[in-house]
């Protein structure tokens, strides 16, 4: 990680229409991520922890505020260029794994290219993804035959085979049990070292944050506490 700011927000702010009611549920976020950062955001439900990954990502849009990434203001974005932003700049972990059921692990992890129009070498740079995950002999599988851990390494790789330079994480290990989501999480933050990738993760997990260089806490739409962790910290993960 170094000191390069590669994701901004300023003031940003979200407020969802209900009928006659408002919620509020960003209330001026300021926030900064470094490059190569491993960034966990905690918070209760509806704290607005989704909310705010999701206008990370381009998938929804402040109703006031800036979202700048690596110096470009995504919010001034029309449609075409924050597609191209959502299929080459970030890459996305969900919690329920989202794998289609029909298709081998590499057909799922390559599916993430063929979409982005980039079909070159597809199903070779899928292995080389289910490698970088560990799970080289999980290639031919169906997610039916996998488990728990290994569909979400699945995920992991299909985020990563477009090689983001930011990955964006909604409850990564929220399905799975604590064992195989230390070791989810161990995962992601070894990738984020060896590959200088940036991890902006959310979730209940308090256990993430023990492999996190900085923790947030949200709190009704807005930043309650930041913590950033010692080395002692990222030693533990080196063991």
């Amino acid at each position: 990680m170094n000191g390069e700011i590669i994701m901004e927000t300023k003031g940003l702010k979200r407020t969802f229409e209900l009928g006659e009611v408002q919620v509020r549920a960003l209330r001026g976020i300021d926030l900064k991520v470094k490059r190569g950062e491993f960034l966990v955001i905690l918070g209760p439900s509806g704290s607005g922890k989704t909310t705010l990954l999701n206008c990370l990502g381009g998938i929804d849009s402040p109703t006031e505020g800036s979202i700048i990434v690596e110096g470009k203001n995504i919010g001034s974005f029309k449609e075409t260029k924050l597609s191209e932003y959502r299929r080459n700049s970030v890459g996305w972990i969900f919690q329920f794994f989202n794998l289609i059921p029909s298709l081998t692990s590499s057909e799922n992890v390559a599916l993430a290219l063929e979409m982005a129009g980039d079909r070159k070498d597809m199903m070779e740079r899928s292995r080389e993804a289910l490698s970088l995950v560990g799970i080289p002999d999980k290639a031919n599988m169906f997610p039916s035959q996998l488990s728990g851990g290994e569909q979400q390494r699945v995920a992991i790789a299909r985020a990563l085979v477009k090689k983001p330079r930011i990955v964006l994480a909604d409850e990564p290990t929220g399905n799975l049990d604590w064992v195989t989501g230390q070791k989810i999480a161990e995962l992601m933050r070894d990738l984020n070292r060896k590959e200088g990738i940036t991890f902006v993760i959310v979730s209940h997990d308090i256990s993430i944050t023990d492999v996190a260089d900085r923790v947030i806490r949200l709190m009704d739409g807005q930043i309650s506490t930041q913590k950033t962790n010692g080395p002692r910290t990222k030693k533990v993960m080196e063991e």
